[in-house]
């Protein structure tokens, strides 16, 4: 069973996003915060990593930086941006993310776009 770790502080899109990938079969750990997120990225090495940029105590851009860097397994990292953030997200792609979805996102487009990063690793 594939394992996604979601960074996500607003509770509604988390537990949103959770279902749907529960459903689909995954694992699923849950992070409400980026320092949270960096902590359990080296305990449970998911196989997947959806991140919100703008998180409490850790960015986006730390998580990415943090998941790249921690281990050598190639975790693949999609970011959730908002309108107006595009230079947010070149850093996110400098330093490693894989994709990005803009908020709002439709579940469907998410769920494609990470299984067919995960059918790359």
């Amino acid at each position: 069973m594939p394992k996604i770790l979601i960074a996500e502080d607003d509770p509604l899109i988390q537990k949103t996003v959770a279902l749907k990938f529960r459903k689909e079969g995954f694992e699923v750990i849950c992070c409400s915060d980026g320092k949270e997120a960096i902590e359990q990225i080296s305990v449970v090495m998911p196989d997947i990593v959806l991140t919100d940029m703008m998180m409490p105590y850790a960015s986006g851009i730390e998580i990415v930086s943090a998941v790249k860097s921690i281990t050598e397994k190639n975790i693949p990292v999609i970011v959730f941006s908002t309108m107006g953030q595009e230079h947010v997200v070149e850093e996110a792609f400098t330093l490693g993310a894989d994709d990005y979805v803009t908020k709002p996102f439709s579940l469907t487009e998410l769920t494609i776009r990470i299984k067919r990063l995960l059918k790359n690793v």
